[in-house]
């Protein structure tokens, strides 16, 4: 793991290096958790409301908390990320067009045609939402929420269905992520161990907050919640 502030990196925060090793022992026994609920229990296989419920039995985890308006915020995250992708390889995507995939090169072109106003309203949006999440954070210091709708799709495969519904994988995959990385929260997704293939499960703490993340998934590791053998097929 990396830490300490990057001297290239114009947006990186001058913190100092904050150890966690030896914090891993302490336990979570003084620790505040609940489940994501709301947003986060929709569109789940059966697979992943498994995995969330067999981690949040390992915490004797009762309580639940909403994250406000998290649909809108994975919205939001779309614009912005689309956005700034496509600022980034807009010189790229100009004179080399055909050396990125073609799917990736649709949503490129997509978020350099997204108008100005709309990336403005969603980084307004994001300090609301962000303001939001922290008060949270004032009443628990973990929060679990599932990392994938299902389990990991096979290669090449394109679609999957929720809920009835077909959906794409590319843009779906992510949709418990979205919520949580639009705010730059520390996460730690621990594979619960199902047949045949494991799913995670998103350990998610306050910003600078690592040591908690870290000391839950250590102690779901040392009970053997969490652990991703090898699947006998795929």
């Amino acid at each position: 793991a990396m830490q300490g502030p990057d001297a290239d990196d114009a947006a990186c925060v001058d913190r100092p290096i904050e150890p966690v090793t030896q914090l891993l022992g302490q336990g979570i026994g003084n620790l505040r958790i609940a489940v994501a609920g709301g947003y986060f229990k929709s569109s789940l296989s059966p697979e992943a409301r498994e995995a969330v419920a067999r981690v949040a039995n390992a915490l004797s985890v009762t309580r639940e908390v909403e994250l406000p308006e998290a649909a809108r915020a994975r919205a939001a995250a779309f614009v912005i990320t689309t956005s700034e992708g496509a600022s980034l390889h807009l010189d790229r995507l100009r004179s080399r067009p055909s050396d990125f995939d073609p799917a990736v090169r649709d949503r490129l072109f997509a978020g350099a045609m997204i108008p100005s106003v709309y990336v403005d309203r969603a980084q307004k949006f994001r300090r609301w939402y962000r303001t939001k999440v922290m008060e949270l954070f004032e009443m628990v210091d973990v929060i679990l929420a599932p990392s994938t709708p299902c389990v990991a799709p096979k290669l090449g495969q394109t679609t999957f269905v929720l809920d009835g519904v077909e959906m794409l994988v590319r843009p779906n995959i992510g949709i418990h992520t979205q919520p949580i990385s639009f705010i730059g929260l520390p996460v730690a997704a621990v594979p619960v161990p199902l047949n045949p293939m494991p799913i995670g499960v998103q350990i998610i703490a306050a910003p600078w907050r690592e040591d908690v993340v870290l000391r839950v998934s250590y102690a779901l590791e040392q009970a053997g919640v969490v652990r991703a053998p090898r699947p006998k097929e795929f």
